[in-house]
């Protein structure tokens, strides 16, 4: 089959099944050597079915089809793609493999399916090239989703393989291409025993002004990671302090607020610390900058995979990549817990200066440290105000600081978490009442 002519653009996985079955289609339709002519609108249907779950799933709209071709291509991790999105058109023969293989997407693009639905009996396959629907995506932010379908109407009016390989090009350089081109943050998984790197499809679309106040903390962390971004000397960084405080709203509003710098986040749970190299090996070589992020990092003075940990972070021999960095946040300021049996059997230990480092020890790598503290009365009542306001609650201020400290005592006392629980429960009754 045709598809399986190509030299860069070789799809596979469980997207590729699509396009298998569509070029068998064109193929083999009117003959059907492999099936009677009911098997062949069968297949047909099924390809329709699965055209129009892809829209509502990827928020696709107009030629289904050539959306569909279009995800495959943006999608495509290769030696030309990987390249384009660090340096745009690059020079050498892989641009004639390239032409080869936009030749036949072109072929693709361009085919007539009009006899074959005629033929088939399945006339309402002209629904999938004009689709109207939702553009809401369950898949991509709006900006990748939009440039997706722009790019697929351009591929669509393309008069020569040139002309697609320039506008997929462009495309590369400037959304990226492939998983981490297209989403702003990840998680590590494993399918049939192998380590993956899954993108995070619905991260919370939040920004550093939803956090009230910590003013401080907030620059503290955007210069670090501006730094970062630039190319500069960048360190690790560890957001520590009480709970409810915000410390993982600012990784998330980092997520959103430098996705369009070529920002990702890799989420690493502690359990999966022996993937950290593996997943260190998969994208230092990409366009883009990677902070691996640890949510409430902490360790019980029996467990050792910290020690691990501290020669991923620094002092392996391996240098770690530029595009590189990890964030942590934690209740604690030095990461593994110590009680005062402790310090009894400190007095004990023949080598206590040892002892103690090795409990620091892991903290000290991160190079930058931020602290989030408890607000104080006027501080949580400044925040409650704040998202009142954001809520459009209609409650004067008096009644609601005395409501929102009844709340704070019974739920978990002063913090950002509580008063923006106290702010949804009042909202939500609100609501309920038709306020």
């Amino acid at each position: 089959m045709r598809e399986q002519e190509l030299f860069i653009y070789r799809c596979t996985g469980e997207s590729a099944r699509l396009l298998a079955d569509m070029v068998w289609l064109m193929e083999n339709w009117e003959g059907a050597e492999a099936g009677t002519p009911d098997g062949g609108k069968a297949l047909f249907c099924s390809c329709l079915h699965r055209l129009f779950e892809l829209a509502g799933a990827y928020g696709f709209c107009g030629n289904l089809w050539h959306c569909y071709l279009t995800d495959l291509l943006v999608n495509s991790e290769n030696s030309y793609s990987t390249c384009c999105e660090r340096c745009g058109e690059i020079p050498g023969s892989v641009n004639e493999a390239v032409l080869h293989d936009m030749a036949l997407f072109r072929e693709f693009y361009q085919y007539d399916f009009g006899p074959m639905a005629r033929g088939l009996g399945v006339p309402s396959f002209a629904l999938a090239e004009r689709y109207e629907g939702s553009r809401d995506s369950k898949v991509y932010s709006r900006r990748i989703c939009k440039g997706i379908l722009e790019l697929a109407k351009e591929m669509g009016k393309a008069g020569t393989a040139g002309e697609m390989k320039d506008l997929l090009t462009a495309f590369y350089r400037e959304y990226g291409v492939g998983t981490f081109g297209l989403h702003k943050a990840f998680r590590i998984a494993h399918r049939e025993g192998e380590m993956c790197i899954e993108p995070i499809r619905n991260i919370a679309h939040v920004g550093f002004d939803d956090l009230v106040g910590y003013e401080l903390q907030k620059r503290k962390l955007k210069e670090n990671t501006e730094a970062f971004l630039a190319g500069r000397r960048a360190n690790n960084c560890l957001l520590f302090g009480d709970a409810g405080t915000g410390k993982s709203t600012c990784i998330k509003a980092i997520a959103n607020e430098y996705y369009g710098q070529g920002l990702r986040i890799i989420e690493v749970y502690r359990h999966q610390f022996q993937d950290l190299n593996q997943v260190i090996a998969r994208v230092k070589d990409r366009n883009y900058r990677f902070i691996l992020y640890m949510d409430d990092l902490s360790f019980e003075e029996s467990e050792t995979e910290y020690k691990y940990l501290k020669a991923v972070i620094e002092g392996g021999l391996e240098k770690r990549p530029e595009n590189v960095l990890i964030y942590a946040t934690s209740n604690r300021r030095h990461l593994i817990r110590e009680n005062y049996g402790d310090r009894e059997e400190i007095r004990q230990d023949m080598h206590t200066g040892d002892t103690v480092q090795e409990k620091l020890s892991l903290a000290r790598r991160f190079g930058v440290t931020i602290y989030f503290g408890a607000p104080d009365k006027r501080q949580f009542e400044a925040i409650v105000a704040a998202l009142a306001d954001r809520a459009g609650l209609g409650l004067p201020r008096e009644e609601l600081l005395a409501q929102a400290l009844q709340w704070e005592l019974a739920n978990g006392g002063l913090s950002g978490r509580s008063a923006q629980q106290f702010v949804d429960h009042l909202s939500g009754r609100q609501q309920e009442q038709g306020i």
